[in-house]
């Protein structure tokens, strides 16, 4: 392990809210990333309150946030290669995308990301 994490949606909200194996897990991270699309889940949640916002503003300014730019050709066909291999959610194969661009282990609960070929998957 290189020690470079990118957190799906359920990994952010499991540190959060102080899952001891995620802090565990995270201890010793040299890099620890979200893709954009989690910010977006995150902060789109009907129930979120205020103080989960502000929370969540805190954790993204020390990690760093991927974003989904047109130019970036390689993550864009990965996107499309994971899509149409593994038929996942487009939310999801943009993660994974990002995880394997970023050289990084994806952590996340969701058992959908099992169906990708080569993806570093960490569960918690």
């Amino acid at each position: 392990m290189n020690g470079r994490f990118l957190l799906d949606t359920n990994a952010v909200i499991g540190l959060l809210s102080g899952n001891a194996a995620l802090l565990q897990l995270l201890k010793g991270a040299k890099w620890i990333g979200i893709s954009v699309i989690v910010e977006l889940e995150f902060l789109s949640f009907p129930q979120l309150s205020d103080s989960d916002a502000k929370l969540f503003a805190q954790f993204k300014s020390r990690v760093e946030t991927i974003s989904l730019d047109s130019t970036n050709e390689d993550l864009l066909q990965n996107i499309v290669r994971i899509r149409q291999k593994s038929k996942i959610k487009l939310p999801d194969a943009i993660i994974a995308a990002t995880a394997m661009n970023e050289n990084a282990a994806l952590v996340s609960n969701d058992v959908s990301f099992n169906r990708i070929d080569h993806l570093n998957l960490l569960t918690f």
